[in-house]
């Protein structure tokens, strides 16, 4: 009896993994031709409006059906407290593409710096215009478009790391998020995502199962005032994200994970 049960288990599991994918790019497909037919139509405070608030409302419709088929778990409400807050920059760590879903699912006022192919991606690029999100080269460039967008009042998800995680507990950071918060002189909110799954992370192909239930947890963390001294700054960051995501896990005990070596600030 318990054999069939795992069977069954195993093979809800896939369903839900499979069909998840697949909704996913269905909305995404569905938004694709109406975000190019309203593109030309909208102004650019109009457009980058509903298109923010479609993306936000979308991901955050998947979430929730990943959440109701009991094997998937998040935590997110940490997040709503940056709703009403003015300008930031987002900076989370990277532990798996869900990410930036997870943080853009409780936002209706963000800009995404993405990489630039998937600008012109038939899944996400119409969408990604429409909402005036940036593009995250060549680097000048992208720090004046975030400085412009933050006019409006709006948060900018930026990834410090760069790519998803590779090196527990954090990667080697960026330099960009310190260029663009000193020459906007827009504070840093850190935000730390939390899993028990490596499901998605770097390397993980796309319809490989991971072991279920997934559970999400994004806490807020510091928030650094806009810096003077950039390589400062980011060298302080960088020692804030590989203590606290050990520290604070709610996932692993403390001193589980390897720690970064303390570094002079």
């Amino acid at each position: 009896m318990r054999a069939v049960l795992r069977v069954l288990l195993n093979a809800y599991d896939h369903l839900v993994l499979y069909l998840g994918l697949i909704w996913l790019g269905v909305m995404c497909l569905a938004w694709t031709p109406l975000a190019l037919l309203v593109y030309p139509l909208l102004s650019e405070r109009r457009g980058r409006a509903l298109g923010r608030y479609v993306i936000m409302a979308g991901f955050r419709l998947y979430l929730a059906s990943l959440s109701a088929s009991r094997r998937c778990s998040f935590d997110l409400e940490a997040l709503d407290a940056l709703r009403d807050e003015p300008s930031l920059i987002i900076a989370p760590n990277h532990p798996c593409l869900l990410d930036a879903v997870m943080v853009i699912s409780r936002l209706p006022n963000v800009a995404c710096v993405l990489k630039a192919d998937l600008m012109n991606n038939i899944f996400l690029g119409a969408g990604a215009r429409l909402a005036r999100y940036i593009r995250n080269e060549p680097v000048r460039r992208m720090v004046h478009l975030a400085t412009d967008d933050f006019a409006s009042g709006s948060h900018l998800l930026l990834f410090p790391e760069g790519t998803r995680t590779v090196t527990n507990p954090v990667n080697p950071l960026k330099g960009s998020i310190g260029l663009i918060s000193h020459h906007a002189q827009v504070p840093v909110q850190t935000v730390l995502i939390e899993t028990d799954s490596a499901y998605l992370s770097k390397g993980w192909t796309l319809f490989r199962k991971p072991p279920m239930p997934i559970h999400y947890r994004v806490r807020l963390g510091r928030r650094f005032d806009p810096p003077q001294h950039s390589q400062h700054f980011m060298a302080e960051l960088e020692h804030y994200f590989a203590h606290e995501l050990v520290q604070g896990s709610a996932f692993y005990p403390t001193n589980s994970l390897p720690m970064q070596p303390d570094r002079k600030l």
